[in-house]
């Protein structure tokens, strides 16, 4: 957030800058307000500049093996462009070489989760699926697993049909 700062600032400074040169240029033909509005204007699109390549830059950043499963976009109504184009301020990605198995319970699954988010710093959520039944939980302590591969004390969340996390979980390829 402190560079992003920076670069609005800088972006500021150089587009009054560049209305000044033209100003001079043009041999003061310009009214007085230009420089403070091609400063605004500048800021303004170096904001969104960051604001839109946010997302594009943090994915390009994760390790191997992480894939995006779902995306959340945002518009506010203090940012009107994102009414036109809604940006991406979270998301959620899979770790594939996470992925836990039991030979006996192919169908339960575990893998790290982790939420990121435009301002906030990344959590990671380890998740167990059971692609059977199409439900999930959240793997908290008090959770067990039998040698037979059955897990107690987990509170089973019922999701929907196409649950992003649930469908992405079962797609994964189990390598061990």
């Amino acid at each position: 957030m402190f560079y992003e700062t920076i670069a609005t600032l800088v972006a500021g400074f150089a587009g009054g800058g560049l209305v000044l040169l033209l100003n001079k240029t043009l041999r003061g033909r310009l009214p007085r307000w230009a420089v403070p509005v091609g400063a605004g204007i500048a800021m303004i699109a170096a904001t969104m500049a960051n604001e839109y390549g946010w997302y594009e830059r943090t994915k390009s950043t994760l390790p191997e093996g992480f894939t995006v499963i779902q995306t959340v976009e945002n518009k506010v109504f203090y940012r009107p462009w994102t009414y036109a184009v809604p940006f991406v301020e979270r998301f959620v990605a899979l770790d594939a070489p996470s992925l836990r198995t039991h030979d006996a319970k192919p169908a339960l699954r575990i893998v790290d989760a982790y939420l990121m988010g435009r301002w906030s710093k990344p959590e990671k959520m380890v998740v167990l699926a059971d692609c059977d039944t199409g439900k999930r939980a959240p793997l908290l302590d008090g959770a067990s697993f039998s040698a037979a591969g059955d897990v107690t004390g987990v509170n089973w969340f019922a999701a929907d049909a196409g649950d992003p996390l649930v469908t992405g979980i079962c797609a994964l390829e189990a390598t061990s």
